[in-house]
């Protein structure tokens, strides 16, 4: 019983997008170089149009309810498969959502926050902040904040064991270019309040709003011989939905600035450098130890990049709490 309990708050902490974890030692899939960046913006761009999508259906262990949960991603025919088998991304395909499988102490379980959705011809995704609950042998009740995330990256699947969650869910790719902007439709229903909803205490309301968001960075990185791992910041492209959006806003652009965007006019703190541990970006050194990536600064404007990020999250809070209710729809992604 107690088992099951850490599993299912260890999957529900991989719907956040408040850490997150990359291997600097991971090829990049599409190669290297100019005809590499060339491939991972159109590997990126070409699915970022959201019409292809499909679903694993899941049957879920009897001890938490048994339930049919599907879990989907952005590539395919809109076909839908009967199967517990472990994800894996088709050739060339880099977007994944935080749509996940685990199977602990041979309890299965789902966690679903991206949804596709009809639009006009074709579909859109649904990002939502919302309560998952679940009763344990119809004893314990749950309540546990998710956060629908959508990103360029991979996770692994399916979670076997409890141990530092956050590092199963890989953030960015290798990447080399200049990019001019983040371009994608979208509308909005945020500022809901922020709700505490860990699983071991009962939800509370916070008292202050909640707002999803967008990351696009290109970073410099590079090890040091104690194997701790650094980075310099080359370009920002970050956008806070602050308001609600009801109508769909068509081909949004979020220009990506380079070098130290500190004293800039649209710079806000939330765009800064990142090197809290509890909220920053991991990666393997080249001894195989998890390691935090330390954002030491701003590059120059003309300095060339060695990795890119890219997630929209339906949250800005850390694990645990954000706005339930906070919807964030997207189509038509590309980058520039």
């Amino acid at each position: 019983m107690r088992r099951t309990i850490i599993f299912f708050l260890t999957i529900l902490v991989l719907q956040t997008g408040s850490a997150s974890y990359v291997s600097a030692q991971e090829p990049d899939p599409l190669s290297c170089g100019t005809a590499g960046s060339e491939k991972v913006i159109e590997a990126i761009n070409s699915y970022g149009t959201l019409d292809r999508w499909s679903a694993r259906e899941v049957k879920e262990s009897g001890i938490i309810g048994g339930k049919v949960a599907h879990l989907f991603e952005f590539y395919g025919n809109q076909e839908t498969v009967k199967t517990r088998k472990p994800y894996e991304a088709p050739e060339g395909y880099l977007w994944r959502t935080n749509n996940v499988l685990a199977v602990v102490a041979g309890v299965t379980k789902t966690s679903n926050t991206v949804y596709p959705e009809k639009r006009g011809e074709g579909y859109c995704a649904r990002l939502e902040t919302h309560m998952e609950s679940v009763k344990v042998m119809g004893m314990i009740n749950m309540d546990v904040t998710c956060q629908g995330a959508f990103f360029i990256g991979s996770l692994e699947e399916p979670i076997k064991d409890t141990k530092a969650p956050m590092t199963k869910v890989l953030y960015g790719v290798p990447f080399d270019g200049r990019l001019s902007a983040l371009v994608f439709d979208y509308k909005a229903d945020v500022g809901h309040e922020v709700i505490r909803g860990t699983g071991f205490s009962p939800k509370k309301e916070m008292g202050y709003p909640d707002y999803p968001m967008v990351f696009l960075m290109l970073q410099k990185r590079w090890e040091e011989a104690d194997g701790s791992v650094h980075a310099l910041r080359v370009g920002s492209a970050i956008h806070r939905f602050d308001e609600d959006v009801p109508e769909w806003v068509n081909a949004f652009r979020v220009e990506v600035a380079y070098g130290d965007i500190t004293g800039e006019p649209f710079y806000q703190d939330y765009m800064g450098l990142k090197n809290d541990p509890e909220t920053g970006f991991y990666t393997l050194n080249s001894e195989g130890k998890q390691v935090l990536v330390e954002e030491e600064g701003w590059a120059s404007a003309d300095e060339e990049p060695n990795y890119l990020i890219l997630t929209f999250l339906a949250s800005s809070q850390p694990a645990f709490y954000g706005g339930v209710g906070n919807i964030l729809w997207l189509d038509n992604i590309r980058i520039e």
